[in-house]
């Protein structure tokens, strides 16, 4: 068989916001088949085998089929290969733990040439399953080896790299979850949840409501030990050294065993447990030293390690330690025993994914010395049944949320008000988490700021807990979504009027509005910057900022089909008729038809509780209404359109033209408002000509976003258009 040429990427694009294929971003790929185009899956001799021996979940691809082997029906069919590339890149993204579901490929009006789309929630991590899969499927057409894994793991890794951490994309997610709208800040794990004077953030288990103060005192345990024995919580006895000779002498008179510790160390590091001998002593001074500012020197709670989630004062979730050991055969050292009896858990791993990591056995200064203290090394081999301790904390991972009991819950939730954190990782130690502190003789050793959730997400034991959720109801009320209302309008002539226009009523009404249009980006009256911002980075600049509460954004069919919305749904869509700004051959959209599927997606971000606002005497716009989730408005020249009247008998609301004066109607209620002749007449003195029907569209958006029809006349007769320039 001779070989096929490899598929061409003519072009990849990722659009970051709603467009015409789905509400959510995707990766849209241009390909060219090339002679492949003659060779649909089912004429390529031993394709369809190689390719599912080699993913052989492609099984659970429905495809357009709509049941599980949808997509192999497909490919015994014979389906052309810009589509199996498709899901060939889908099923490595759901193998690199990114389960992706939307994916589309459509022909173009050139022969050979397609345009496939795929879900993209990070475009990094997208671009790498596009390669691997590229990359995979000529393989299978040119009967080549692959390495699945290895293409898996490269992708895995470039997840780990760019896409959120799992404690933030569970925060994130349960956001998702209540249409709490997002935006990733940063490369890491700062993210805005809501948009502009709504918005909240959240860095990791950290919050725009968490206290520096509270941090810092989190951080200093000696203070921390003392805050929280003031007001009663139970606490370790101790005390802060500077040397091992101190160490001792504390420890003698705090009483045997003793814990010896950093007072500003996190994750265990540097911590040693139940020490009774003065060399111990000292070698544990030694370890803490390095890691912390000062060493402490606290008395040994017996028990296991515990750690509790506290959110808005409530315990939410608590996890359980277990110490680590091996038991001797004679025959294997310490390190290949931890290799084979605890490595060996399919809990365990390097990655976030895992809820226990791996032992090191010289990694670990405080595991070597427990070994020393136990008279042993990492190359000894213990006898067989001889039980050696490797690790006495760091293994929190054993769900027990429901065993908590009551006075226990109160103790660590107020621990973490009294250090003054809304979210907080309280680390206790009982014997039983199930019986109050007082009867078991259980302390809290530590109160953290910003703590790992992974624990409580992906527990080795029990059942997961929806701490994101809890996040996210502590920081968004029952009824709050941090949205703020948005407007966004399609028009090829007149939309920055229109927008103009909206945004100073809006204004009149006492909002803090962001506006960005093709005359520029305006916070409030104020233009901060000259150049046309019908673009996505300038609307997405406006819902970042703390202050606005309404932004009014003019997009266009190009800018939708080369970046999408800058926002996820809107108050009110406006779209004022069915052409186009600038030639879009360059996106193969040529006809009216597939100008439609384009600009529909202003309306179909519409919120249940907004508005569509559409042109009646355009009826391919009408056609549209039915795609709306909320309200529909229509506005017309002509009080006697066709549309304009079988809406109004439905009770819909309309605007319409009367003797130069727009008329605000809703069903057979009328009410004379604006002076839209007179404004239009102010335009053309500016040297900003515009028409009626244009002047019609501002004045139903604005009442769309429930203006008052009295507002609306006296904005309009106060608006002063810019002079031409």
């Amino acid at each position: 068989m001779s070989r096929h040429d490899d598929i061409q990427l003519l072009r990849v694009n990722y659009l970051r916001g709603p467009n015409m294929w789905t509400y959510r971003p995707v990766l849209e790929v241009w390909l060219d088949l090339g002679r492949l185009e003659e060779f649909p899956s089912h004429k390529l001799e031993g394709f369809n085998d190689r390719l599912t021996a080699a993913l052989p979940a492609l099984v659970e691809h429905h495809c357009g089929v709509g049941e599980r082997g949808g997509f192999l029906q497909r490919l015994t069919e014979g389906t052309w290969m810009g589509h199996v590339l498709e899901h060939i890149v889908i099923e490595l993204l759901n193998l690199s733990g990114m389960p992706t579901g939307f994916g589309q490929t459509r022909s173009t009006s050139k022969t050979g040439v397609y345009r496939m789309v795929f879900r993209a929630r990070d475009e990094q991590v997208a671009r790498a399953a596009l390669a691997e899969g590229h990359a995979l499927i000529m393989a299978m057409i040119n009967a080549e080896a692959f390495d699945v894994k290895a293409a898996v793991d490269r992708i895995r890794d470039k997840v780990d790299d760019c896409y959120l951490g799992p404690s933030t994309a569970a925060i994130v997610a349960a956001a998702t979850d209540r249409r709490i709208p997002h935006i990733r800040l940063n490369d890491g794990n700062l993210v805005q949840l809501g948009h502009g004077a709504r918005q909240r953030r959240i860095w990791t288990a950290e919050t725009d409501m968490t206290s520096a103060i509270a941090e810092g005192i989190a951080r200093d345990k000696d203070l921390t030990k003392s805050l929280l024995k003031s007001v009663g919580v139970p606490v370790p006895a101790g005390t802060a050294v500077k040397t091992a000779a101190e160490a001792w002498e504390a420890a003698q008179d705090i009483g045997l065993p003793v814990v010896v510790k950093p007072s500003d160390g996190n994750h265990g590091r540097g911590v040693t447990l139940d020490l009774r001998q003065e060399a111990d002593v000292a070698a544990a001074f030694e370890l803490a030293d390095k890691e912390g500012s000062e060493v402490l020197v606290e008395s040994y709670i017996p028990g296991n390690e515990h750690r509790l989630l506290v959110v808005g004062g409530q315990v939410v979730a608590a996890a359980r330690g277990d110490e680590a050991w091996i038991t001797g055969d004679g025959q294997h050292t310490l390190t290949q025993l931890v290799d084979l009896q605890i490595n060996t858990d399919p809990r365990r791993g390097l990655t976030e994914d895992f809820p226990l990591n791996r032992i090191t056995l010289g990694e670990d200064a405080v595991v070597l010395l427990d070994l020393q203290r136990q008279g042993v090394t990492p190359a000894s081999v213990p006898a067989v049944g001889q039980r050696v301790l490797i690790q006495r904390n760091g293994n929190v991972a054993i769900d027990c949320t429901a065993q908590v009991h009551p006075e226990v819950a109160h103790a660590v939730s107020l621990a973490a008000r009294t250090i003054g954190l809304d979210i907080a990782g309280v680390d206790l130690v009982s014997t039983d988490i199930s019986k109050p502190l007082s009867e078991t003789g259980g302390a809290i050793v530590e109160v953290n700021a910003g703590p790992g959730l992974l624990m409580h997400l992906k527990p080795a034991e029990g059942m997961p807990q929806p701490v994101g959720q809890a996040i996210i109801d502590h920081l968004f009320a029952e009824d709050e979504t941090g949205r703020i209302p948005v407007v966004g309008v399609l028009a090829s002539q007149g939309g920055n009027h229109i927008t103009r226009l909206v945004a100073w009523l809006l204004h009149l009404n006492g909002r803090h509005v962001g506006l960005a249009c093709g005359d520029g980006l305006f916070l409030g009256p104020r233009r901060v910057e000259k150049r046309a911002s019908i673009r996505w980075d300038a609307a997405h600049r406006l819902l970042m900022n703390r202050v606005v509460d309404a932004v009014v954004v003019q997009n266009d069919a190009a800018s939708i089909l080369k970046d999408g919305l800058a926002y996820d749904r809107c108050q009110v869509g406006v779209v004022t008729d069915m052409a186009a700004t600038v030639d879009l051959s360059h996106y193969d959209t040529l006809t009216e038809d597939q100008r439609f599927k384009v600009l529909r997606t202003q309306i179909d971000v519409v919120l249940a509780e907004g508005a569509a606002v559409l042109n009646a005497a355009e009826p391919r716009l009408v056609e549209m209404a039915e795609l709306s989730d909320g309200e529909v408005l229509l506005y017309a020249r002509e009080e006697g359109n066709e549309a304009l009247q079988a809406h109004r008998a439905k009770g819909g609301r309309a605007v319409f033209l009367q003797g130069g004066t727009a008329v605000l109607a809703q069903g057979s209620s009328e009410t004379v408002g604006a002076n839209i002749a007179g404004l239009a007449q102010r335009f053309a003195k500016a040297g900003q000509p515009t028409d009626d029907t244009t002047l019609l569209a501002a004045v139903a958006t604005a009442w769309a976003m429930n203006v008052s029809p009295e507002l609306i006349s006296a904005g309009l007769d106060t608006f002063v258009p810019d002079l031409a320039q």
